[in-house]
């Protein structure tokens, strides 16, 4: 049955196509989704961070201030920097509706994947609540999670947690005010435990959902939790700042 929908969507794409040619998000040239041009100015996140909040470090590992606090997850790692022409490509598949970028832009994440060794007994997307993903009509991070799964030849399990909460949007909260608006947002409905989970979403600013949802999969039973993003913006800025880098592109 899956084979016969896919074969429907690529026909549905292909007659899109021809109405609606693709156009690059990077550079708006028509007839290819995301040209090679605009992919080789695409950054690589650094490994030499903080793997929870981000800040630059000698070698990859916990800064002094993480590593003091304790946290649901292991650690995060972000595929590209939050810039042109990432930035541009998740605003069109977020909020444009341009879906078959969801293909593309998970060859970062299994790269990141790759790069850094990670293993997992099952990918969950970071959910959204029913009633906007209702209004959007898809979960962005569950297309990045398949896409994604496929690549590295994992297991993908949307329906292990749920958005019970439907909470106000995250633009222009502070990272404290973040934090508070999302906890207890999640809830895990699967068998989890003892697994290995890695969440995917696309975009990472302070960690406050993907926290919130760790805390969950870890109530149920989750042995070890990490995150893996599409993009988040760069090293050494403050929190302020990336907010506002995030906020301003939506």
């Amino acid at each position: 049955m899956a084979g016969v929908f896919d074969r429907l969507h690529a026909a549905g794409s292909f007659l899109l196509d021809l109405v609606y040619p693709p156009q690059c998000p990077g550079c708006g040239r028509v007839g290819q989704l995301f040209c090679p041009g605009c992919r080789g100015l695409v950054q690589e996140y650094p490994q030499s961070v903080c793997i929870r909040c981000g800040s630059t470090l000698a070698q990859r590992g916990l800064c002094a201030s993480c590593a003091a606090a304790p946290s649901a997850l292991d650690g995060i790692f972000a595929a590209t920097i939050f810039t042109h022409p990432i930035r541009e490509a998740i605003h069109e598949f977020k909020y444009e509706g341009v879906r078959d970028l969801a293909a593309p832009l998970a060859e970062w994440l299994a790269a990141a994947w790759q790069q850094y060794r990670l293993d997992a007994d099952l990918i969950v997307p970071v959910p959204l609540h029913s009633k906007r993903e209702a209004e959007r009509g898809y979960n962005q991070s569950a297309l990045l999670a398949r896409a994604l799964a496929r690549a590295v030849g994992a297991t993908v399990a949307p329906a292990e947690l749920v958005r019970t909460v439907h909470t106000r949007p995250q633009v222009g909260l502070t990272a404290e005010e973040r934090r508070r608006n999302i906890a207890g947002a999640f809830h895990c409905t699967g068998a989890v435990t003892g697994q290995r989970i890695v969440l995917v979403d696309d975009v990472c600013t302070t960690g406050a959902t993907l926290e919130a949802c760790a805390q969950a999969l870890r109530e149920a039973g989750a042995d070890g939790v990490w995150g893996l993003t599409l993009a988040r913006p760069g090293p050494g800025l403050s929190r302020e700042d990336a907010l506002r880098i995030v906020d301003d592109s939506r």
